[in-house]
C-alpha cells in the first residue's frame, strides 16, 4: 500500500530546516532535510509556479519620490533662507537692545554714567580680536561705568578724549563681559520719509543728524571719546571709538565732538554673509533707536 505523505514546512528557530511528515492515516515517518526551506521545496515539491509578492515600494517608485522631494527643496530653499536671514537680524538687534538696556539700568540704579562702545572686525577670521580688512561682520560691545558717579570730563568734548587715560583708568569699572555677534554690519541709514504712525522701519521716528547715529563710515562724524578693553591697558585688545553714553537720569547721547543730545539716537544694522558689506541696502534691516531724553530703546525692522 502506497503511503500518502502531506508536506508541511516548519522552520526551526534558526530557519535552517524543513520537515516533512507522513499523512496522519499512515504510520509516522519523518524526513529531515538540511538547508534552506526554499531549496528543499524546489527540489522535492511538484514543479508548479507560485507567485507571491509582499507589500512595499519598487526601486523605480522610490526614485520618483526622492526626485520629487529634491525638486521641492530646490524651489522652497530661497524662501527659507530669506526668512532665516530676517530672523537672525532681528535677534541680533534684540541683543544690542539688551546691552543698551543693561547700561541704562546700571546708570540709573547706581547714579552714575555708563558708556557702551561699538567695535567691528572681520568675521571671516575666527580669531578675535583681529585686524584683518575689511573690518566687517562681527560687532563687539563693551560697557564701562564711572565709579564715582562723575562724567570724567566737562563740557563739550571738542577734541578727542580718552576716557580711560591716566588717571581715569582707576575711575572706571567694566560692566559684564564683552558681547560679540557675527554676520551683522553697522550701517548708517537715511532718515525715514514715510508718514507716521512710526510702527515700521520706513515710518520710524526721524534721526535729525548723522551725529546721533552709530553706523559705518562717518556715522557719527568726528567721534571724540575713546576707551579700551581691558580698561587702561597699554596694549588693549579693542579700542572703542563709537560709543553711547547714559546719564544717571537715563538720558542718552552719541559721543561726538558737539556733545549734542538728540531726541532720537540710532544704531543701524544690516545682515552680512562673511566679511562683505552689502553694496545696497538689503530688505531685512533693523534700526535700534534710543530716546535721547529718557533712554528707552525700541527696535524697528523691515
Amino acid at each position: 500500500m502506497s503511503k500518502v505523505f502531506a508536506r508541511r514546512c516548519r522552520r526551526n528557530d534558526r530557519m535552517t530546516r524543513t520537515e516533512y511528515i507522513q499523512h496522519p492515516t499512515a504510520s509516522i515517518k519523518h524526513r529531515l532535510c538540511l538547508g534552506p526551506a526554499s531549496r528543499v521545496e524546489r527540489f522535492n515539491a511538484p514543479r508548479r509556479a507560485v507567485a507571491l509578492r509582499e507589500g512595499g515600494f519598487t526601486l523605480l517608485e522610490l526614485l520618483i519620490v526622492v526626485g520629487i522631494i529634491a525638486l521641492l527643496l530646490v524651489l522652497i530653499a530661497p524662501a527659507f533662507t530669506y526668512i532665516k536671514g530676517g530672523t537672525d537680524t532681528t535677534s541680533r538687534a534684540y541683543t544690542i537692545k539688551a546691552v543698551l538696556d543693561t547700561a541704562r539700568t546700571y546708570a540709573k540704579a547706581n547714579d552714575t554714567y555708563t558708556w557702551v562702545g561699538f567695535y567691528e572686525e572681520n568675521t571671516e577670521n575666527p580669531a578675535s580680536p583681529n585686524s584683518d580688512t575689511p573690518a566687517v561682520g562681527r560687532i563687539i560691545m563693551s560697557i564701562v561705568a564711572s565709579k564715582d558717579g562723575t562724567m570724567l570730563y566737562t563740557g563739550n568734548l571738542g577734541s578727542p578724549f580718552t576716557l580711560d587715560a591716566p588717571p581715569n583708568q582707576t575711575a572706571l569699572i567694566q560692566i559684564g563681559k564683552l558681547t560679540k555677534i557675527d554676520n551683522v554690519h553697522l550701517k548708517g541709514f537715511a532718515a525715514a520719509t514715510a508718514t507716521p504712525p512710526p510702527d515700521t522701519f520706513d515710518t520710524r521716528p526721524v534721526v535729525t543728524s548723522t551725529a546721533a547715529q552709530i553706523g559705518d563710515n562717518n556715522f557719527p562724524p568726528n567721534p571724540s571719546l575713546t576707551f579700551h578693553y581691558p580698561i587702561g591697558s597699554s596694549s588693549p585688545q579693542y579700542t572703542f571709538v563709537k560709543a553711547v553714553q547714559f546719564s544717571p537720569r537715563g538720558e542718552c547721547i552719541i559721543t561726538n565732538s558737539n556733545y549734542t543730545p538728540a531726541r532720537i539716537a540710532e544704531v543701524g544694522l544690516v545682515p552680512t554673509h562673511g566679511a562683505t558689506a552689502p553694496t545696497s541696502t538689503p530688505p531685512n534691516v533693523s534700526a535700534v533707536q534710543i530716546n535721547g531724553f529718557v533712554g528707552a530703546v525700541k527696535i524697528y525692522r523691515r
